[in-house]
């Protein structure tokens, strides 16, 4: 009430109305205490409806605080005339009229205020609505990422002062995908690396736009030129370490095929001619028979190393063949149940791609039968036309998959990754306590075919559909 009354009491047109108020009191109070008036223009005196007046001027002037103050200001101007004698006033019915003034100043005090506040409320909205597109205005001009917003049927319809400077002024109206050359339409643009006409990378975030003036989406072009470059630096730099342990793996294959395997079989080999030579003792020729039999065990065994560091049936024969008999070794070896599948036609892939593979399938199946305590091993490779998708799945006791980043994470899982993401491809790892290890993979079948090179790799459900 005092918050309410405050700015009427330094207002001089309230105090104009209540001078108004006080004007129409005194001249009824005066009609009634001198009968003689009322013979003239107002037969009965001032009428106390007039009040109606100056509560309705200060209705809409001052909302319900100005009606109920004007009101019951005149409420109390009137007191005096209500105890007049009979004879001189008319109580009973300026108290009716006092009622009545005192209910139309509260009712249309109260419209009146709920439709000012009500129009308060639009000026704000819109006060804010108009300072959100300043900023979003000065938002969009002083970005230095190239932005164009686009309509509904995917042209460009603004372009923000980088945009211009990237594309040009003839932007406007061109489609966004004629501007990238990627194609009319722009789903596969949304979070794809694009190399534009100043040579640097881009990655395309389509942002959706509420439908206002013609504005569907936007596009921004965020520059990653850097981090780029720095990801091919670090790419290049370990694939040539890749390179390098492998090209290790084959110099050591080859070397344990040279020399120390050719020596344990020609130690087998005198073993055997010792053991058969006449005059040895019976226990010698044993001893001797015994040495043989585990000096070519050892040769097998050996032989299997060097099969393992680098399979020569991987260069003459491919992914599939080399992978078989690999399984079959451990089958034999471990006991496992190990079932290779193979969807779709078994095809020659390019050298890295089918030694990266082996190398993932390798790893998972050792991981099975290392640390898994599995029964059954199932590997399938399923050749589709521009991917070769690899799991490894087994039935053993599983793990809780630490992060790649986690200091915890298995340096065989970083190991998989890292050649995965050499190819151009993919790894995921699903596990749990008891529920077994699943390990899949994902390669392009030639090169430059990885997930930033193929069209449409990305997904656009959800995202607005734009006309070409």
């Amino acid at each position: 009430m005092s918050r309410s009354l405050r700015p009427l009491l330094v207002d001089r047109r309230f105090w104009a109305i209540q001078a108004v108020v006080l004007l129409l009191a005194g001249a009824h109070l005066l009609t009634d205490l001198h009968s003689s008036i009322e013979t003239g223009a107002f037969p009965g005196g001032i009428p106390v409806a007039l009040l109606i007046v100056p509560v309705g001027y200060a209705a809409v002037r001052f909302g319900l605080s100005g009606s109920a103050a004007t009101a019951f200001f005149g409420t109390v101007l009137w007191l005096p005339d209500l105890v007049l004698p009979h004879d001189q006033g008319h109580a009973p019915s300026d108290v009716v009229n006092l009622v009545l003034v005192d209910a139309v100043a509260i009712f249309f005090g109260q419209r009146i205020e709920a439709e000012r506040r009500s129009h308060a409320r639009v000026e704000r909205a819109t006060l804010g609505r108009l300072r959100a597109e300043a900023g979003y205005r000065q938002l969009f001009e002083a970005n230095r990422a190239p932005i164009l917003v686009l309509d509904a049927g995917g042209s460009v319809r603004a372009t923000n002062p980088a945009a211009r400077a990237l594309f040009g002024d003839g932007a406007i109206g061109a489609t966004a995908g004629a501007l990238v050359g990627e194609g009319d339409t722009i789903e596969m643009l949304h979070d794809r690396v694009v190399t534009l006409r100043d040579g640097r990378d881009y990655r395309v975030d389509l942002v959706e736009l509420p439908d206002a003036d013609g504005a569907a989406a936007q596009l921004v072009f965020g520059d990653v030129t850097e981090e780029r470059s720095e990801a091919r630096r670090a790419a290049w730099r370990r694939s040539l370490m890749v390179a390098a342990e492998e090209e290790q793996r084959r110099r050591l294959a080859r070397e344990l095929h040279d020399e120390p395997l050719q020596l344990l079989l020609h130690l087998a080999r005198r073993l055997e001619a010792l053991s058969a030579s006449a005059g040895v003792p019976t226990a010698v020729a044993a001893g001797l028979e015994d040495a043989r039999v585990r000096s070519l065990q050892a040769a097998t065994r050996l032989r299997s190393v060097a099969r393992d560091l680098r399979p020569p049936a991987l260069d003459q024969f491919g992914l599939v063949p080399t992978l078989a008999s690999f399984l079959a070794d451990v089958e034999d070896d471990s006991g496992l149940v190990v079932e290779l599948l193979v969807e779709g036609e078994a095809r020659r892939l390019w050298p890295e791609a089918e030694l990266g593979a082996f190398r993932i399938a390798q790893e998972a199946v050792r991981n099975a039968v290392r640390h898994a305590a599995a029964r059954h091993v199932e590997v399938r490779l399923c050749f589709e036309a521009d991917l070769l998708r690899l799991s490894v799945a087994d039935d053993g006791v599983g793990f809780v998959v630490a992060d790649e980043d986690d200091s915890r994470a298995h340096l065989g899982i970083v190991g998989m990754t890292e050649r995965a993401n050499l190819l151009g491809g993919q790894l995921d790892v699903q596990s749990a306590p008891g529920q077994g290890t699943a390990v899949r993979a994902s390669f392009p079948v030639r090169p430059g075919l990885g997930p930033d090179h193929r069209a449409g790799a990305r997904p656009s459900g959800g995202r607005p559909r734009f006309g070409g």
